[in-house]
């Protein structure tokens, strides 16, 4: 698989990483531990070099997951996990904390969890309102001097955060919700990553899985899957957003490709340092993701889908209000 930057210090991965969330967290039960391990091995076999986690998927499971997984070959991988929650007893999240004596040790459990001596890609989860953003880079910073951290990075900062972290620390790469149904990004935050030389790590780029066409208005998910709060994922919302997903299939049957394909296409052709990270628990659904890589849209074929995009109104927020309030501060 080809490789991209992300920033501009050395930091390159495979065009198409791995998100490992879902493996552990997020969409019901957790993957049996030897079916995930089997999952994330395949991907490196397929040319997958950037894997995605976090302490907060699990939480601390998935780490622990991908340290086992990629120890083999841990020297011929990117892994970026992150920092910025509290958990309570039972493991659910208990509020946001990225204190600099938080960020050091989250990041030596996360170095212990990982199997690793160094955590490629340390990300903020998500913008603490309460520790100003100066001291998160600053930490991060130090941390990289003393070699636990090879680069930083931001994950739902808002523009102004971006400008301010990247002063003290360069910022490698932000990660944000980026897809076919939420362009957000474009209007503000991509224009400043180009300037700052800031590459961009599009999560949910499959729109947790409504733009691949398996999910319809009727479709259950399990009680503990996440899109059962979205606004986004209610029935109604499905029942118009149908619209996209039917466009979609037409451009895919033309291109004798899936809709997945098509859609991770398409976040590829937008700029050459923005890397999707398309999670999924089934072996058929990587190699699926990963020959989106092969899928080449022209300059005629884009124009068709931004001309189809513009008769298509998106229904639903993408997350409840409580969590909204958490992202591009």
């Amino acid at each position: 698989m080809q490789k991209r930057g992300l920033g501009k210090n050395g930091l390159h991965v495979s065009a198409i990483g791995l998100g490992c969330m879902g493996l552990s967290y997020g969409y019901g039960p957790a993957t049996d531990i030897q079916e995930a391990t089997a999952l994330i091995r395949r991907a490196f076999e397929r040319g997958v070099t950037f894997f995605d986690t976090a302490e907060a998927y699990g939480p601390y499971k998935n780490e622990e997951l991908l340290g086992e997984a990629l120890a083999p070959f841990r020297e011929e991988v990117v892994i970026a996990t992150k920092f910025g929650f509290n958990f309570d007893t039972s493991g659910g999240q208990s509020g946001m904390n990225s204190r600099p004596e938080q960020i050091r040790a989250v990041a030596d459990q996360a170095l212990k969890r990982l199997k690793t001596d160094v955590i490629d890609l340390f990300y903020q989860h998500r913008v603490d309102p309460d520790v100003p953003i100066e001291d998160v880079a600053g930490t991060v910073k130090a941390l990289i001097a003393e070699g636990k951290v090879r680069h930083f990075g931001l994950s739902e900062a808002g523009v102004q955060t971006i400008r301010r972290a990247h002063a003290v620390q360069p910022v490698a790469a932000l990660q944000s919700e980026y897809s076919l149904w939420w362009r957000e990004p474009e209007h503000e935050i991509l224009p400043v990553l180009e300037e700052l030389g800031i590459g961009f790590v599009p999560f949910s780029p499959l729109g947790k899985g409504f733009l691949t066409g398996a999910i319809s208005e009727t479709t259950t998910f399990d009680s503990e899957d996440f899109r059962n709060i979205a606004p986004r994922f209610s029935q109604e919302a499905r029942k118009a957003n149908q619209t996209l997903v039917d466009l979609l299939a037409e451009i895919a049957a033309c291109k004798n490709a899936t809709s997945a394909q098509v859609a991770l296409a398409w976040l590829l052709a937008q700029k050459t340092w923005i890397v999707p990270i398309p999670g999924t628990t089934k072996l058929y659904r990587l190699e699926e993701n990963i020959r989106a890589a092969e899928v080449e849209l022209t300059a005629e074929d884009l124009g068709n889908i931004e001309s189809a995009l513009a008769t298509i109104k998106v229904e639903g927020d993408r997350y409840p209000a409580h969590l909204q309030a958490r992202v591009n501060r």
